[in-house]
């Protein structure tokens, strides 16, 4: 009986670990994920021209804080002028943190 014990306890244990261990790895989202996220805020302000983003995220600190953002970009037409943005997106929560205008 004991022997029994302990397997089912070994066993709850390993399943346990595995899920804990992919709930950890999904905690980034995707770029095309974070460029979806950036291009429906941008919209909101008018068409977009075309758009593009890193698909690696990288770490930076922001306000001493450490972040793992995707960088990306947006071209749009204002008023027959071509603007062009720089963005960073949060790789965990898909925070727009910052946008640069070109």
């Amino acid at each position: 009986m004991n022997w029994n014990k302990l397997l089912a306890g070994f066993c709850t244990g390993i399943v346990v670990g595995a899920v804990v261990s992919q709930n950890v790895k999904k905690k980034t989202i995707s770029s095309d994920t974070a460029l979806q996220l950036a291009k429906k805020a941008f919209k909101k302000e008018g068409p977009i021209n075309g758009s593009w983003i890193h698909m690696n995220p990288e770490s930076i600190k922001k306000f001493n804080l450490p972040y793992k953002v995707y960088r990306g970009g947006i071209m749009r037409t204002i008023d027959h002028k071509e603007e062009q943005y720089e963005f960073l997106v949060d790789a965990t929560t898909g925070t727009i943190i910052e946008v640069n205008r070109l």
